[in-house]
């Protein structure tokens, strides 16, 4: 028996069941598929407003360089309603979302008394955390993928669509738009894996579901707050938020690759940091609940 249980827990096909059940559990739960609606309802309420605004024949913005960079390209073209949506729920609307589902991740389950049950399955500290860590993660992949998804839909039917203006000036035909457009979408989720692994930290630290998603949110409004005040420049480069909008360095000729690897490799080394502290948090944790 003893030798079944332990094949048992090395089998992969075990793992992946696993992670199966926990991919359920977060996208059954209608807490996530409402975030998932405010997302996907933010290109479709920002296609509307230019679309009504630019309804005159003006320019979208106004010519006064507010809004997103891309905004007053919309109107010429469809797709730059994409890069607009990642731009404008960057800063808060994606990230609060995987703070709330990253910070219930291992406190709602204490909270609900299943903790204990998954460990007994047998999952194992390690193997449950890092599953944990994979669903989140997939949310932030859906997430940014619904956006992008509401949007190109939304800015097909509102505006045309065809060959793109980079920001350099150059153009591309549509179809390398929409390759840039899936490289952005992509760039844009993996830019929350460090906001993805503070979150499960933070859910180690706590058995309330409630706490962990407002410490989680609370954090992010502060790193938010931090990186806009000018006397603290010296620390805005290592703040993980900083070089989110990086991502519109894919849509020059040729591609700016500095800020975008320097964003890529800060949201490792926070992975990599509060990742390791959730393992060390949770492996010496006493679990009771």
């Amino acid at each position: 028996m003893w030798r079944a249980e332990a094949a048992r827990k090395a089998s992969p096909l075990w793992t992946l069941g696993l992670f199966r059940s926990e991919l359920l559990t977060t996208f059954r739960r209608w807490r996530t598929l409402a975030l998932l609606g405010v997302l996907a309802a933010v290109p479709v309420l920002v296609g509307i407003a230019v679309r009504i605004e630019t309804g005159d024949g003006a320019s979208a913005g106004g010519g006064g360089g507010g809004g997103p960079a891309f905004i007053s390209q919309i109107t010429n073209n469809g797709l730059f309603l994409v890069f607009t949506a990642l731009a404008a729920t960057l800063p808060f609307f994606l990230p609060m979302a995987i703070g709330v589902v990253a910070g219930d991740a291992l406190a709602g389950e204490a909270n609900a008394g299943t903790l204990r049950y998954l460990l007994v399955a047998p999952a194992g500290r390690t193997r449950l955390l890092l599953t944990k860590y994979a669903a989140v993660m997939t949310f932030c992949l859906v997430a940014t993928l619904v956006v992008a998804v509401s949007a190109l839909i939304t800015g097909a039917l509102l505006f045309p669509l065809g060959d793109l203006t980079t920001i350099s000036g150059t153009r591309i035909d549509f179809s390398e738009g929409l390759v840039r457009t899936l490289l952005i979408a992509l760039v844009v989720a993996a830019s929350l894996t460090g906001v993805a692994a503070l979150g499960l930290f933070v859910s180690t630290l706590t058995n309330s579901g409630i706490a962990a998603m407002a410490t989680t949110v609370g954090l992010l409004i502060t790193v938010q707050i931090i990186d806009q005040i000018p006397q603290l420049h010296a620390v805005h480069p290592y703040l993980f938020s900083h070089y989110w909008l990086s991502f519109a360095d894919l849509m020059r000729e040729p591609v700016h690759w500095e800020d975008l690897t320097r964003n890529l490799g800060l949201q490792a080394l926070y992975a990599a940091v509060f990742g390791s502290a959730a393992w060390a948090r949770f492996t010496a944790k006493d679990i009771t609940a």
